[in-house]
């Protein structure tokens, strides 16, 4: 696993919008990790419907897990939800250990609490509840095991954005409960994954970088970068014209 990441804030962010710039890694050791992956998945075998879980479907559940460890890159935070900061944080373990995320899920879902680097995660009954729920949320719809890890990562990192809504209502998912500032997004980090955390900028002032590109270029040799974007621009729903008079 590589030794840093970088995280740099480039606007003002609003609730969501979270980019992340691929560092190549040799197929091979991919290929193997991802074999390793499969090969665990293997061993679980048939999983019994989960008490903890009354909503996941086992089957289906074990599906999300084989596709997450081939294809990190179509992990999908979902229609309409404030899900995007975990969906990007997400790349972390299912790029540079996909059994470690493997063992972890299954652990979650068979005794209802599990640890991921400094973070013991143990979900409430209406977190547990409502992960194979949501609905109208694009390909989220039919993966259980993404509810699950999103439902968890909300519910146990809070910040600023959190104060007003931080006990789990349904629906939540779209609203502030679920949204993430860059300090929150920088303590996830940290605090998951054995990574050496280098943020720039703060969630009111952009970074002091002249030359971004060239900044980037450096940056981006040395470790994973996670952009921090205006998400008014990256999801903008409809265009608006604007009228006078």
């Amino acid at each position: 696993m590589n030794k840093y990441i970088f995280i740099l804030l480039v606007s003002v962010i609003s609730f969501c919008g979270v980019g992340h710039a691929q560092l190549p890694v040799d197929s091979l050791v991919k290929i193997s990790k991802q074999q390793r992956a499969l090969a665990f998945l293997d061993s679980v075998g048939k999983l019994a419907p989960s008490r903890h879980w009354p909503n996941v479907d086992a089957d289906l559940f074990l599906v999300n897990l084989r596709t997450f460890a081939l294809t990190p890159l179509r992990f999908y935070e979902g229609k309409g939800t404030n899900f995007c900061a975990y969906s990007a944080i997400t790349y972390i373990p299912l790029n540079y250990d996909p059994e470690g995320f493997s063992r972890f899920m299954v652990t979650l879902y068979r005794e209802g609490k599990a640890k991921m680097g400094k973070v013991w995660f143990r979900p409430g009954k209406p977190i547990r509840t409502e992960a194979g729920l949501i609905r109208y949320k694009g390909a989220l719809d039919i993966s259980p095991a993404g509810q699950m890890w999103f439902l968890c990562l909300a519910d146990r990192f809070k910040g600023y954005l959190n104060v007003f809504n931080r006990n789990f209502n349904k629906g939540d998912e779209n609203t502030l409960w679920a949204s993430t500032n860059f300090a929150k997004f920088n303590r996830m980090l940290r605090r998951l994954f054995l990574f050496e955390v280098h943020a720039k900028g703060s969630d009111l002032i952009r970074p002091p970088v002249k030359d971004l590109y060239s900044y980037l270029s450096e940056k981006i040799t040395q470790g994973p970068i996670f952009l921090y974007l205006n998400n008014r621009l990256l999801y903008k729903k409809k265009h608006v014209v604007t009228r006078f008079g």
